[in-house]
């Protein structure tokens, strides 16, 4: 059973917006982040709501957002789930609904660290820092990497049985889904990197 506090809060957002209430499926997780999913088409809201109660309250308003915001895009063979128009309105929900804009951006960019580029673009509070911050953090971790070198050279794949994985026999790299399938018609190649 969801909570009161998210029922209610879930249908104040629709109201507000004119928006009919999805049906909101919760369930309970040890973890400490929670995570959801908004399916229009059904009609419902998915949240597994972690132990953290602020993250619970940004995950079901994120979910939301998509309940009550524009239609995602395509974009050539993929659908643009987050773009510039969600995060307005994502913003907009965190900061009506209580979460001042530096909790809501940080809590935003632990699940997604794109929207950092959304928030600078919306200007909230804080983005700015925290996407340079970010920047000098992927900067960092890429010159702690050692270069890349190549393990097993370009070679023939070969496929084996592992139990109930498929694997190359030269690399022992598992193999699955279509590439299997494809390797499965005609033989192909490749090559394993690593460090």
């Amino acid at each position: 059973m969801a909570p009161a506090w998210a029922l209610a809060l879930m249908r104040e957002v629709c109201e507000e917006a004119g928006a009919p209430v999805p049906i909101l499926h919760w369930r309970r997780s040890s973890r400490s982040h929670s995570s959801g999913v908004s399916r229009r088409g059904e009609g419902t809201i998915a949240v597994t709501a972690g132990s953290d109660e602020i993250d619970q309250r940004v995950t079901l308003l994120h979910e939301l957002a998509h309940w009550i915001g524009p239609m995602p895009r395509r974009s050539r063979r993929r659908v643009v789930h987050h773009d510039a128009r969600f995060y307005a309105t994502a913003f907009g929900l965190y900061r009506r609904h209580g979460l001042a804009d530096g909790e809501a951006l940080v809590r935003e960019s632990w699940h997604y660290p794109s929207s950092l580029r959304f928030a600078r673009q919306l200007g909230i509070e804080g983005a700015e820092e925290a996407w340079a911050a970010r920047r000098a953090t992927l900067r960092e971790r890429a010159r702690s990497r050692r270069p890349m070198r190549v393990l097993v050279p370009e070679h023939t794949v070969r496929l084996v049985r592992d139990g109930r994985w498929t694997r190359c026999a030269t690399c022992g790299v598992r193999v699955v889904g279509p590439i299997l399938a494809s390797l499965r018609r005609r033989s192909g190649r490749h090559e394993l990197l690593g460090t």
